[in-house]
């Protein structure tokens, strides 16, 4: 017998997720299932899919459970699991918010790459902490159309390639994953940044996400491209013992991202429920049909 699934259907500077809030983890979503979900044609559409668990209720966030109470079980479109999404984090806390789970101020949510601390700010703003960023040490190059950059690289809980490039044109259509050296840098797939200057502490991106293609912002992206950007203009903040701010300007709207002198890095931008509706499990097990089958 078919049932009627709650979803939502959110975005944080135009990255977009379909929301399926199911507190006690009794809803089954295998990668194709959220494949299917996140479908632009034949399903619901987003660039990733959050599933909204209490971290009691699900066995990779139960020892997170005393910190926060909600886990973000992320998931890229492609169905892939996926340790972090900066903008995801942003719509996960306003989803909370509108179904009463939080208010304006504080609050943790868990996830993969930790418990990350957020604040929803009177104004609609949501500031997530993303942690530290980790810099790996070697080379990276990557390649576009016969095209190659040297890239830093950035790991913000998921890994990212940094390459400044002089026309955000030059990173090509970005369906396919940019090629990278040495293949050993990120065995299980890489997150590339193509990064123009606009001004003082305000550069412009573009992005290839791990399992999703080029989508139109990246959290976890913006905050790497801050880093590393401030490394090659000679700034640190714990060095310095100030923290560092860059204005960073995404294909969706502009998120703002502060590197303190601890090495915390926040980041600040909008976030948006533009929808609610229910799917058919029926559709769901036909499709899951089909490709069990197919």
């Amino acid at each position: 017998m078919s049932t009627r699934i709650a979803f939502l259907k959110g975005h944080g500077t135009e990255n977009d997720f379909v929301i399926v809030p199911d507190p006690e983890n009794a809803i089954d979503l295998p990668p194709a299932a959220v494949a299917a979900l996140c479908d632009r044609r034949a399903g619901i559409g987003g660039d990733g899919l959050l599933h909204m668990v209490r971290s009691a209720a699900h066995p990779e966030a139960k020892d997170m459970a005393a910190e926060a109470e909600w886990f973000m079980d992320y998931r890229n479109g492609d169905g892939s699991v996926a340790e972090m999404c900066g903008n995801g984090v942003r719509v996960f806390a306003r989803c909370l918010q509108r179904a009463g789970h939080a208010t304006e101020g504080d609050l943790t949510i868990a996830t993969r790459g930790g418990v990350k601390r957020v604040h929803l700010a009177k104004n609609g703003d949501v500031t997530v902490g993303m942690g530290r960023a980790l810099l790996p040490e070697g080379d990276v190059v990557v390649s576009v159309d016969g095209r190659s950059w040297p890239a830093r690289n950035v790991n913000m809980g998921n890994p990212h390639a940094v390459a400044f490039v002089a026309d955000l044109a030059h990173a090509g259509d970005l369906y396919s994953p940019p090629a990278h050296e040495p293949a050993t840098a990120y065995p299980d797939g890489v997150n590339v940044e193509f990064v123009v200057d606009r001004g003082p502490r305000h550069v412009a991106m573009r992005v290839h996400e791990r399992g999703s293609g080029e989508t139109r912002s990246c959290g976890t992206g913006a905050c790497a491209v801050a880093v590393a950007t401030a490394r090659r203009d000679g700034v640190d903040p714990a060095v310095t013992g100030a923290p560092a701010t860059y204005t960073v300007d995404v294909p969706g709207g502009t998120l703002v991202i502060t590197e303190r002198p601890d090495g915390e890095i926040e980041m600040t931008g909008p976030a948006v429920i533009v929808a609610t509706g229910e799917f058919d499990s029926a559709w769901l097990e036909g499709v899951l049909a089909r490709t069990t089958t197919g």
